[in-house]
Order: structure tokens, then sequence, then C-alpha cells
């Protein structure tokens, strides 16, 4: 008897290139497989959002909107998905109302079909704005948990916030494990809770990192999921997805309804074989990012926060501290309220765990990301702030009371066209300053300098 269909997200074009290799992978690079991926059967590929904007800009010289296009007219029977940080959109910090619903509908009307909306802190009030902007927009929005565990994070507590996101107009429901710490055991249980209080579709995210992703989206799969995560093989594993190819043969040979094209997935495959030697030629990929660190089970660092807690310390000349910094970022996220160690709450703990263990006294240096954090700027935490923490970070200043998207200005978006003036030929380009300001004013001028260059070669008069 054949069991439930389970579709594939490929994550090669986003979270596996992101995880592995930065998200160095140029649209040139993407390019001549797009129309492979296109006939393979995925019920969508993930290939925006997340760091792909940044990176883009800043080190592609890429226009992100201008890729979106292009993948949109390579791909056109294949859903495009993106990862949004909700009231964050792309960057690190809350944006107003109007910014973030502008950014959901020219995002849905440049190409995408899926907008996978989370938070950081799992702060609700932080959804509601990207949600209603993508239903607005006609994509379909995945409300998202990301995934953590500690006393507060229970299966009950979980259920509890996927009631409240279907109650928001969700149409599916993402659990979103960044660190590879759901277990197979703890997955079952989770998507059996989920499954029996919401008729959604529910869609699984890990890493590799743990070395438990195969048999956890294995329990998933038996306990209902639908749809599930993966890389192409050799854009697998490690810190980035479990291989498509393989859990589609495993879960085909389990009588479960796979659509894959098995013959086009190992042609992919061959396609990226090539494109991981280039990258692993020039030292893109480390090959440490490949390896398995069940450590993370008990820690909870994704593999990018580590490499940030590592790459910080080198630069302190204090790498003989890396035991000690791990060892103090569990303490720190339990004193601000157990976040999940995501973007940009990894960073926020990870670099106050470091400043704790270089100056040898917690809390006496405190960045203006934790004061920010701690007066209530990135949301509502999911256990309250360490009292004594919270007086010695703010003194006096009380935290904010209700939701800090409703004190931000309502005209960024009007400032920033009027500041741009003819440097902006569109909606979007205005989007990608508000963004990222100063990586946005360096690539329009490269834009602008690069097409006048080619206008002087067009218009060079002809020899006599």
């Amino acid at each position: 008897m054949t069991k439930q269909k389970v579709g594939f997200t490929e994550t090669v074009l986003r979270d596996a290139s992101q995880s592995l290799i930065a998200t160095r992978l140029s649209f040139d690079k993407m390019e001549p497989v797009l129309s492979k991926i296109d006939q393979a059967g995925y019920y969508s590929a993930e290939c925006w959002g997340g760091a792909t904007f940044d990176v883009c800009l800043r080190y592609l010289n890429e226009d992100p909107w201008e890729r979106l296009r292009k993948l949109r007219a390579a791909m056109p029977n294949t859903k495009l998905q993106m990862l949004l940080r909700g009231q964050n959109i792309l960057g690190y910090k809350h944006y107003s109302d109007d910014v973030v619903r502008r950014f959901v509908k020219a995002s849905v009307r440049n190409g995408i079909d899926i907008i996978r909306i989370f938070d950081a802190l799992n702060d609700l009030e932080n959804l509601k704005v990207a949600v209603d902007a993508a239903l607005e927009a006609g994509a379909i929005a995945s409300g998202t948990i990301s995934y953590t565990t500690s006393p507060v994070h229970t299966i009950e507590a979980y259920v509890k916030m996927v009631e409240e996101l279907k109650s928001m107009g969700v149409q599916t429901i993402c659990i979103k494990d960044m660190a590879g710490i759901l277990t197979p055991q703890n997955a079952y249980d989770l998507v059996s809770g989920i499954k029996a209080a919401v008729d959604l579709p529910l869609v699984v995210h890990t890493h590799s990192t743990t070395g438990t992703a195969f048999m956890t989206y294995m329990k998933a799969v038996e306990a209902g999921a639908d749809v599930i995560d993966t890389a192409i093989g050799p854009m697998s594993g490690g810190t980035s997805q479990p291989a498509t190819e393989t859990l589609a043969i495993a879960l085909k040979e389990m009588g479960y309804q796979i659509d894959l094209d098995t013959k086009i997935l190992f042609e992919l495959a061959d396609y990226f074989k090539a494109v991981r030697g280039e990258y692993l030629e020039d030292g893109t990929l480390n090959p440490i990012s490949m390896g398995t660190d069940a450590a993370c089970l008990e820690h909870q660092i994704p593999g990018g926060m580590l490499s940030n807690l590592l790459s910080q310390l080198k630069m302190m000349n204090a790498l003989d501290k890396y035991e000690e910094a791990l060892k103090e970022t569990p303490r720190v996220r339990k004193d601000m309220g157990y976040p999940p160690l995501v973007t940009p709450t990894s960073q926020i703990i990870g670099n106050q765990a470091v400043n704790n263990v270089l100056t040898g006294e917690r809390y006496k240096n405190v960045s203006n990301e934790v004061k920010a954090y701690c007066r209530g700027e990135y949301g509502k935490t999911p256990a309250p702030i360490d009292p004594e923490i919270l007086t010695k970070i703010l003194g006096d200043e009380k935290p904010l009371e209700g939701r800090y998207a409703d004190t931000l200005p309502t005209d960024v978006f009007e400032k920033a066209a009027e500041e741009l003036g003819d440097i902006a030929r569109c909606e979007e380009d205005v989007l990608t300053y508000i963004a990222f300001p100063q990586v946005a004013e360096n690539f329009f001028k490269a834009r602008k300098e690069a097409e006048e260059k080619v206008v002087t070669y067009s218009i060079k008069p002809m020899e006599e």
C-alpha cells in the first residue's frame, strides 16, 4: 500500500550554499542546471532570502532582484521559495510595517511563491505583518517555528504557537531546526503533536551538523510530515541538509509517494560535483564544515555561529579562550531568556559570551545589540531575562511595553527614495537601500560605472 506523498524542497540554491560556501554560489554557476531543477519534480526550490540578498550585493556584484527574475524565468514550473526574518525582513534589525509590506509585495511581484516567515524569538507579533502581506500578495505564507530546546520550549508550547499561526492565516507550518539539534524521537513527537492539533501541510527543515538528520527526517515522515528540506548530494551533509537522492530512494522503497525523477537528480549531482570541486580548490569550502559535530546536541551552537566565535577570538589573539566561550554561551542564553540561536540572536548571544570571557567579568562590557535586546527591540523573549542581569545592563531604564515596530517612523521609504534621487530606478532599488544602505550605494555606483563604460565603447567612432 502506498503511504502519504512526501514533497522535497531543494536547498542547493540557498541554504546548502549558504551553509557550506558562505552563499558564494553565483548565478552563472546555477544557470546551467536551472531547467533540470525545474524538471525534477520538487515541491519547491529554496532560492532567495536569508543571506543571499546581502551577499549578492556585497560580494557577487549581482542585483538580488534581477537574480530572482532570472530564476523565475528559468524555472516556470517550480514554486520558488524564500526565507524572511519577519519584521527584520533580510536585515538584522526591525523595520516599519510599511517597509515590510512593500518588501513582501515586491518579492512576490518578482517571482516568489512561498515565503517562509520566522522570528528569532518566536514572537508571533513579529510575524503578523509579514504573514498578512504575503497572503495579500497571493503567496503561500509558511508560518515557522525556530526550533530549540530549553525548559520553556516544550511540545505543548510549540503546538500552542502553531495554533496561533493557523489563526493568522498561514497555509503551511515549518519546523526550522537551524542547528541540527532536532533528534529523531523529538521530531516524531513534535510532528505528531502538530499534526494532531492543526490540519495544515507540515514542512521539516534540519541540518546534518550533528549527524542525526537522515534519521530525524525518517521519523518526521513516519509521524506525518508532508515536506522535507534536502540538498543535492555533492552540496549535502555537514552544516548543509541531508542528500536529496538518498532520501528520495529510501522513502520510495519504504512505500511513500515520491514525485522526484531520480535520473534527473543524478544529473544534477554530476553537475554539482564539479561546482563543489571549484569551491574546495579556491578554499571557499572548508572541509571542516562537511564534518559531523555531535557536541552541538549539547551546546546547541549552529555551525555559522561557531565559526563566528572562532574568528572573533582569533582577531583578539585569544583562541585559548575558545572552550571557555563555548561554555559561557549557554549561560548567556539562559540569562537572556533562552532565545533560539538563529540570526540575529545567535550573533547577539555569541558576541556577549566572548565579551564576558575576554574581560573576565560577566556583562562588564555590553554591546549596543544586547542593550537593544534587553530593551525589547527584538521582541518578547521566550522566558523573562534574569532580573539582576537586566538591571546591570539597563540600570533604571525600563524595557519597552508593546511592539517595537510601532515606535518606528512610517516615512522611511519616502525618505530613502528622496535621498537616492535618480540613482534609484525602481521601488526595488529603494528597498535594497533601506535594507543595506552602504552596500547598496556601492553597488549602485559600480552598476552606473559599468554601464557608462559600455556606452563609451559602443559610441567609439570608427577609425578612418
